[in-house]
């Protein structure tokens, strides 16, 4: 086996742990890039995302951590709509601070609990 990345590694002992505490819930999954971040709901029984937001529509303005935070928040009420409130947050190979934690602040405050 080649050897991992750390970031890499650091993603696999992430999802790892979550599955262990997960209990079934939907997984809230967390992506950024340089210039964009993404965020989906997905249910890994079914195999099927239930809710996903992202940087990419018009009324954004990049990668901030404004931006996050509205991501946050659009994924929570697509979230709400379709009926979860409750999930694991899964924030990959990222370090839990500045665009991702704004993220995560906002979906708490959307009504989502994890």
């Amino acid at each position: 086996m080649a050897k991992l990345s750390l970031f890499e590694r650091r993603r696999r002992r992430v999802r790892t742990a979550l599955r262990k505490r997960s209990g079934d819930k939907p997984r809230l999954s967390v992506h950024r890039t340089g210039q964009h971040i993404y965020a989906q709901v997905i249910d890994d029984k079914e195999g099927r995302t239930v809710a996903a937001a992202s940087t990419l529509g018009a009324k954004s303005s990049g990668a901030n951590v404004d931006a996050a935070k509205q991501v946050g928040s659009d994924i929570a009420a697509a979230a709400k709509k379709a009926g979860v409130t409750s999930v694991v947050f899964d924030r990959g190979g990222f370090l839990f601070h500045g665009r991702v934690k704004a993220l995560a602040d906002a979906a708490r405050e959307g009504g989502l609990e994890f």
